[in-house]
């Protein structure tokens, strides 16, 4: 059986197991898992936060991972500025970026979520407001959101991993993680989450 960790990834924490790439010591994933043979499905920047799926299967990796499936990828963003419906619609239809147009995207306004704090804080600036933007897209080029946000005229500050396809962060504090069933590996009857 497939093992399939949910990790709440924390701000300025590397998805990856080893840093090689720096003379300084960044802390990674094995700062907080000690479970041997899984592997991050996909990436989060190490200034983003939120769900990291792990897992020990390659085919359920790629799954996860590889933007043909469209599993679905649910963030909540802050953002600089007050975000106006024009700017919003433009998310929705699709964004040109350097690398070409992005599908249509799920996008609302949402009232301030109830998160954890960010350590380091956010940065508040009293002469520009900031709001919050809950993005659902289902491709993954590097650093789409950010980029896309920023093509609108919508800087983020803040850069949440809430969900991907049925699976959430909810409940999980940062630095945490639990094991869950894979799908495939459900009773009979049960759902596969493909």
């Amino acid at each position: 059986m497939a093992h399939l960790l949910l990790f709440n990834k924390p701000f300025g924490v590397l998805s990856q197991f080893t840093d090689s790439g720096s003379p300084t010591v960044r802390t990674t994933l094995s700062d907080f898992i000690a479970v041997k043979g899984v592997y991050p499905a996909g990436r989060l920047d190490r200034d983003s936060e939120g769900l990291l799926l792990l897992c020990d299967d390659g085919r359920l990796q790629a799954r996860i991972a590889d933007p043909r499936y469209k599993l679905p990828k649910t963030y909540l963003v802050q953002i600089e500025g007050d975000p106006q419906e024009q700017a919003l619609e433009r998310l929705r239809q699709g964004v040109q970026l350097k690398d070409g147009i992005t599908l249509p995207a799920d996008v609302a306004r949402i009232d301030a979520p109830d998160l954890w704090p960010r350590d380091p804080p956010i940065r508040q600036r009293k002469s520009i407001p900031d709001g919050w933007l809950k993005i659902t897209i289902r491709e993954g080029r590097n650093r789409q959101v950010r980029r896309m946000t920023a093509a609108v005229g919508l800087p983020t500050l803040r850069l949440v991993r809430w969900a991907i396809g049925e699976w959430t962060v909810a409940g999980l504090a940062p630095g945490q993680f639990a094991a869950v069933a894979a799908p495939g590996s459900a009773p009979r009857g049960g759902s596969s989450g493909f």
